[in-house]
């Protein structure tokens, strides 16, 4: 038996008892702190993966790019699988809708800023799905230039109809995934997507508009 590797387990098991406050008694907690604790020992322990092109000095941040890039792409791909036979032109317009169940009527420009996109592209898919009679826009009572727009019945009839669909591309975008590497996974894309935003929130200050 393993009786050294053992003992170092138990020793490691106390110093987190210890460290860390109304500590977890599972695995995976104690995995995530001893992963932290290594690394503030200088052990850092990880294998840097192997990645196409690496050998003739492809970048790390070449390939997370490039297959950023191309999950997008599947991403769409079980998208329209999912909205296929519905009255959804593209996978934007679900979720345009989704946005507006998730968080509420907003403006037009509040709707196509979640939704990262160019103002042209964003006005295009409001309009379809204002001719299409899933979402409809009132005029504020403070400004009459600016326009609500919120989801119809009929919109949320569709979304709700579809939905066992939408889910299930989701699923199939993260398949192989365990669920501590979706976790993972969504702190690093977290921490992506707010650094862009508040990129961009500032260059937008810095430009004055």
């Amino acid at each position: 038996m393993y009786y050294n590797l053992i003992t170092e387990l138990v020793s490691l098991v106390k110093i987190y008892e210890n460290e860390v406050k109304d500590a977890n008694e599972d695995v995976y907690s104690f995995v995530q702190w001893l992963i932290e604790y290594l690394k503030s020992q200088g052990q850092h322990g990880e294998i840097e993966p192997e990645w196409e092109g690496k050998s003739k000095g492809r970048s790390a941040d070449s390939i997370i790019n490039t297959s950023l890039v191309h999950l997008y792409r599947y991403a769409k791909i079980h998208a329209k699988t999912a909205i296929a036979g519905t009255e959804f032109s593209t996978p934007d317009d679900f979720i345009y809708l989704i946005s507006l169940t998730s968080f509420g009527s907003m403006s037009k420009a509040a709707l196509i800023k979640l939704n990262v996109h160019e103002k042209s592209a964003g006005i295009q898919i409001v309009n379809r799905l204002i001719n299409n009679g899933l979402v409809e826009q009132t005029l504020t009572d403070t400004d009459k230039r600016n326009r609500i727009i919120q989801i119809t019945p009929k919109g949320t009839q569709l979304l709700n109809e579809s939905m066992q669909n939408i889910r299930q591309a989701s699923i199939n975008v993260t398949e192989p995934l365990l669920y501590h590497e979706k976790m993972d996974l969504i702190k690093l894309l977290t921490k992506l997507e707010n650094f862009h935003k508040s990129k961009t929130k500032q260059e937008i200050q810095a430009n004055g508009n």
